[in-house]
Order: C-alpha cells, then sequence, then structure tokens
C-alpha cells in the first residue's frame, strides 16, 4: 500500500523572550542577541504538520483536512496566536526556553495523539521562526 504525506499549513504570531536567569545580562545578550530584548519581541511564525498513512479505498483521505484543520487550531493555534509564549502558553513548561526547537517538539506532544484517533500518524512538526530559521521534528 501506498504511504502518502498530507501538509497543512497554518500561521500564527506570537512574542517570546530567551533569558538565562542566572547569567549577567551581557551574556543573555551575546548568546540570544535580540531574542533577550527585556521588553520582549515578536515572529509571524509559519507552522507545518505533515501527517502520513495510506489512503482510505473510500474517501482517498489518509485523514480529513477539516478534522486536522481543527486539531490544530484548538490545541495549537488558539492558545499560541498573539500570546507572549514565556507567560500564557499552558503547554509550554514555566521556565522552559520558548524556542523554535522546544516549540516543535511540544506541538508534536499537543497534537499527536489527536491525529492517531483519525487513523493517521503524525510524521513531522517544521515551524519557521523567519523566512531563513526553521525547526523541524520527526517524533525521534
Amino acid at each position: 500500500m501506498a504511504i502518502v504525506h498530507l501538509t497543512r499549513r497554518e500561521r500564527f504570531n506570537a512574542a517570546h523572550k530567551l533569558w538565562v536567569e542566572h547569567w549577567s545580562e551581557e551574556k543573555n545578550r551575546e548568546v540570544f542577541g535580540k531574542c533577550s530584548n527585556s521588553n520582549w519581541h515578536g515572529h509571524n511564525y509559519d507552522l507545518y504538520v505533515t501527517v502520513k498513512g495510506t489512503p482510505d479505498p473510500e474517501t482517498g483521505f489518509i485523514m480529513n483536512v477539516k478534522e486536522l484543520s481543527k486539531i490544530l487550531k484548538e490545541k495549537v493555534i488558539e492558545k499560541l496566536d498573539h500570546s507572549n509564549l514565556n507567560l500564557d502558553v499552558d503547554f509550554i513548561p514555566k521556565g522552559m526556553q520558548p524556542t523554535t526547537e522546544n516549540l516543535v517538539v511540544l506541538i508534536w506532544q499537543e497534537i499527536e495523539e489527536d491525529i492517531a484517533g483519525f487513523g493517521a500518524r503524525l510524521h513531522s512538526v517544521k515551524l519557521f521562526e523567519t523566512e531563513n530559521i526553521f525547526a523541524e521534528y520527526l517524533g525521534e
């Protein structure tokens, strides 16, 4: 049977600050640059979630895209969009740096079970922080 990959893109805007409390201000600026701004800073994120599976013989779907969209909106976008990632998001542990690398793992954990409930498997979560920087998680 053919395994097909299906990707849904979502967008959200959020603010964050990268900062290690026991470091000096100089070291934080050296390591995190503009991301250590004491007044926060924001990004326009692009999220790509790819699921995989075998197309259903009747519908041709590996997963109904309406259900995928609903999961992403309820579990991820509504929580992240126009939020402060350091303070507002229930699935980001307090004290964890809200980096793109950490976010892809946390998003995976938020949606994996719901996607499996529709017979598909989560293949990857890719998050673009800027047009030049992104992180991708494959569940490993």
